[in-house]
């Protein structure tokens, strides 16, 4: 059943904080449909619209650190909240990328690296220490650069529908790909029904409900911040650097993802040090309409004792 959208329930002034993180936040509201809490913050120059799910009061909370989201490219942290609202035991935050959603674009374009580091200022200011990591399409690109340049920041790694980028990935059909060079199915939701079934397979495909799931919680950026995540991807691969992430892994992947196609992942998973791969019967988009279940694979393997973790495993 797709839920309704965002709606904006209370202020700090009106709840009290149940996370410290919070606090730190300026304007903060929270999203009734989610629970996610969303405020903005400085980062140097950069201000930052950032979302922030605490544990929920009824959960006993876990016994690791808090998780770490990326978005998808031109994705607004709303399109996340389904799956944190899942993920009700483990304390997480998402933020929205200069020029996504709603916070600002930067003045000029950036690597990878840059976003990293913006990543790792946002945990400083907000008073995160070593934290898992979880990255959807292409951040998971992201995911993978935050894990090789701050390695003891991350305990554990989860990469979702998405790949080694660049020359190493096996792309999906070139008539699809053209259709990711502009953020229009954020802004058009007729376009976005229009190009969904194609563009991320799976439910997708026939379920208009999966489809206003998608268009009920996307809001677009603006056109020059798309470009500058697009740019940022060009030339990049995490392939020389892979046995650099010694993070007990999880790779996720839908088995009908035209973007990614699933040999990405099967790949990934055979060159990572420690991973497990975990396919679904779904496309690109798993996490949003598959939240639940999404939610439950990555609590299992973020809960599991680090002794009991290890070497590659195929669970489809």
């Amino acid at each position: 059943m797709p839920v309704s959208p965002p709606a904006i329930a209370s202020s700090r002034a009106e709840a009290p904080s149940v996370s410290l993180a919070v606090d730190r936040l300026e304007g903060v509201q929270v999203d009734t449909a989610s629970g996610v809490h969303i405020g903005t913050i400085m980062i140097g120059a950069q201000p930052l619209r950032v979302g922030i799910h605490p544990v929920s009061p009824a959960k006993v909370p876990s016994a690791g650190p808090p998780l770490l989201l990326f978005n998808g490219i031109g994705a607004n942290l709303e399109l996340a909240g389904l799956l944190m609202s899942q993920l009700d035991a483990i304390e997480t935050v998402v933020f929205d990328l200069p020029g996504a959603g709603k916070s600002p674009s930067p003045k000029f374009p950036y690597r990878l690296s840059t976003m990293a580091r913006l990543a790792r200022d946002l945990l400083d200011e907000l008073g995160y220490g070593t934290v898992d990591v979880m990255g959807v399409s292409w951040g998971g690109g992201l995911a993978q650069q935050f894990a090789i340049q701050y390695p003891k920041r991350v305990r554990r790694l989860v990469l979702a529908a998405t790949a080694m980028g660049g020359v190493t990935m096996v792309p999906g059909h070139p008539r699809v790909l053209l259709k990711m060079v502009n953020p229009r199915r954020y802004l058009d939701k007729g376009y976005m029904k229009s190009v969904a079934p194609e563009l991320y397979g799976g439910a997708l495909r026939n379920d208009p409900d999966a489809i206003k799931l998608f268009t009920d919680h996307a809001s677009g950026g603006d056109r020059k911040g798309y470009r500058y995540q697009l740019l940022a991807m060009l030339g990049w691969t995490s392939l020389p650097w892979l046995s650099c992430i010694r993070h007990p892994t999880l790779v996720l992947a839908g088995s009908d993802d035209p973007l990614v196609p699933l040999i990405n992942a099967r790949l990934h998973a055979c060159l990572l040090r420690d991973a497990q791969l975990h396919v679904f019967d779904d496309g690109h988009l798993f996490m949003l309409t598959r939240a639940r279940e999404t939610a439950r694979v990555v609590g299992e393997f973020l809960a599991v004792p680090t002794t009991r973790l290890g070497g590659t495993r195929l669970d489809r």
